[in-house]
């Protein structure tokens, strides 16, 4: 049996019970502790209706705490993180670098200020579905600008893609942070603006997982589904038009992929870092480069890591919850140096 194909099965026999005992423990974690059993309960009385489990000794305030408070925010981390992580594994094989993510287009930026837009507007206020909204075409409408400034004769080189994303997220940044400085005499507005930027699963709802888990779900088929194209690509875009791939059209669908992903997450979720970064990176050296298995893989594991640091977010230090993006700096920036240096190593750098 070809042996990353154990590797591979090994991966999911470790990764697959976490990503459930994850899940377990940050329902049942919190301000009000869970037993595993009422979870279990609650979970049977919602998806088994028809009095199939016996569910006598649940209380209005058990299925209140699990199925309405606990669950969405853990769905939600779930497929943020998938969804973080899919897009990072995205763009790391598009751009060649195992250091790239979502970033490098702009998506994050543009759905930083689509958000900052909806927040001063008053639109969050009105609608719960008004930031993901914003978020989502802020995300799209960077994609389109830098994709406009790359693109000479129908062609588009990955390095110009990558200088034009990076002044293009330099501004929208400086834009959204000249709209935050204007208001910052509202401090309602700007505190929900910074926590926002600093990344948080808190009062997230169904109404979020509904937002996100379509888009999400779809970007990550959509990415499986171009596999192949991802793979040929990091062989260099003469090879991958050799072997009949529309070279253009597969980045224009890569980067639209990602980017969609990128602002399905950033609008529920705010700016949470590494996260894109890191999981693909550490994946793709456990279970090798091939994009097949990589992208799932890399949304388990994304989906896991995510769920874990938004339970220490809202445990470490009760009662005030540590917003999200500032736990996942911290813990994926010690891992994203440690992959660098390895990096260097390798190539007989350090």
């Amino acid at each position: 049996m070809d042996k990353r194909r154990v590797r591979l099965d090994l991966f999911y026999l470790v990764l697959l019970p976490v990503l459930a005992l994850s899940g377990v423990t940050a329902i049942g974690i919190g301000s009000t502790e869970v037993s595993w059993r009422t979870i279990l309960g609650v979970a049977a009385q919602k998806l088994l209706p028809g009095g199939w489990v016996d569910t006598s000794g649940l209380t209005q305030a058990d299925t209140v705490v699990v199925w309405l408070i606990r669950v969405p925010r853990v769905l939600v981390a779930a497929f943020v993180g998938a969804g973080l992580s899919a897009g990072g594994a995205v763009m790391q094989g598009l751009f060649r670098n195992p250091l790239a993510e979502s970033g490098l287009v702009g998506a994050g930026s543009g759905a930083a200020l689509g958000s900052v837009i909806a927040f001063i507007a008053g639109w969050t206020a009105k609608s719960v579905v008004s930031l993901p909204v914003a978020a989502m075409i802020g995300a799209l409408m960077a994609l389109v600008i830098v994709y406009a400034m790359a693109t000479r004769g129908g062609v588009t080189p990955v390095a110009t893609l990558l200088l034009a994303g990076v002044a293009v997220t330099s501004l929208l940044t400086a834009v959204w942070s000249l709209l935050l400085s204007i208001n910052i005499v509202n401090w309602q507005i700007a505190q929900e603006v910074l926590f926002w930027i600093m990344g948080g699963l808190d009062a997230r709802s169904w109404t979020h997982v509904w937002l996100c888990a379509p888009f999400v779900t779809l970007g990550i088929v959509a990415a499986i589904v171009q596999a192949r194209e991802l793979d040929l690509m990091q062989q260099g875009e003469e090879t991958a038009a050799a072997f009949g791939v529309d070279v253009e059209r597969s980045k224009r669908m890569l980067i639209l992929t990602a980017s969609v992903l990128t602002g399905a997450c950033v609008g529920v979720a705010g700016m949470v870092a590494f996260v894109g970064l890191v999981v693909p990176h550490a994946v793709r050296l456990l279970i090798g480069p091939s994009h097949r298995p990589l992208l799932p893989a890399c949304s388990i594991a994304g989906a896991a890591f995510l769920i874990l640091c938004d339970l220490a977010a809202r445990t470490i230090h009760p009662p005030t919850e540590v917003r999200l993006g500032v736990i996942t700096s911290l813990v994926g920036g010690p891992i994203f140096i440690a992959l660098l240096m390895r990096r260097y190593r390798e190539v007989g750098l350090a």
